[in-house]
This record gives C-alpha cells, structure tokens and sequence, in this order.
C-alpha cells in the first residue's frame, strides 16, 4: 500500500475591498445577481458572475423547484448560459457569493459537488483553469487558482 497526499492551495481577502478591482466588480454582480435567485424552499441565494475571455460577463443565480432534484445552482446557471451562448470562448475567472434570508453568511460558501464536477467539465473542455472566488454575503473571500484544488481527483472523459 502506499498513500498520495493532496495538497489545496487557497488565497484568502479579509473582504471584497481587498481584490483587484476587477474581481471586486465581478463579485459585485454576483452579489446582485443573487438578489433575483429563486430560493422559496432552501431561502438561500446564490449568485455567479462568469468573466470571459472576450471580457464577456455571464451572470447566474440558484433556480429552486419543488421537485427539488430539478432546481439548478447559480454556478451551473452561468456556466451552462457561457457554454449555450459563447460555446468557443473560455471562463477565467468565476465569483460566486451566497447569503441566507435567515442566517448571516460570513463565511465563504464553495460550489457543492456537482458544480465542481461541472466546472471541471469546463476546465478540461478548454485546456485551462478557471480562477474561482468565493464568498458568503460578506467577510472573507476564498480564490482557488483552478477547480483542481476543490475537486483534486476529478472525473473527465479520459476516465471514459
């Protein structure tokens, strides 16, 4: 038997005023996206700001049903729109910010799972990372350089 050892590398910004400015901007549309999430089960609001590589932004919130396995996070959302309308263009850089109607949520909130697995589609379809920042409706925010330190043993079609 031998062991492998993940490393996960994570920068952390006390808060959005200490992010480039134009990361600050794309969580700030994140935050306002968030506002027309769809959240009447969960009350938890999501949203996603996706910046381009042609300086495109693609905007996504959380969409609930009451069949709750047919809702649709807001990373999916913006991603799956990115991918619709600008099939050929990469993501670099997605902020993605959350808040409770009845909690405070000051600590960053990371993509659940299946949003991992979908931003790692991404990823390995465009042969680059995507810079991801996280937050929750204020304090820090969390940046991964690539979905590879949130998903470290991804699932792709090499596995296929």
């Amino acid at each position: 038997m031998k062991e492998i050892n993940i490393t996960t590398h994570i920068a952390v910004y006390n808060d959005v005023n200490e992010l480039p400015s134009n990361v600050n901007s794309l969580m700030q549309q994140a935050v306002e996206t968030r506002k027309n999430a769809y959240a009447p089960y969960s009350k938890f609001r999501v949203g996603a700001a996706i910046l381009l590589e042609n300086g495109k932004i693609v905007l996504g919130s959380n969409q609930e049903n009451a069949a709750y396995p047919s809702g649709l996070c807001a990373e999916r959302v913006a991603i799956f729109q990115a991918g619709a309308i600008y099939p050929n263009v990469k993501i670099v850089t997605l902020a993605i910010t959350a808040a409770s109607d009845t909690n405070p949520t000051t600590t960053p909130i990371p993509p659940c799972g299946a949003c991992r697995q979908s931003i790692a589609e991404y990823e390995f379809k465009q042969q680059t990372p995507i810079e991801i920042y996280f937050m929750g409706e204020s304090g820090a925010v969390y940046k991964s350089q690539s979905i590879g330190n949130l998903l470290p043993l991804s699932f792709d079609k090499t596995s296929l």
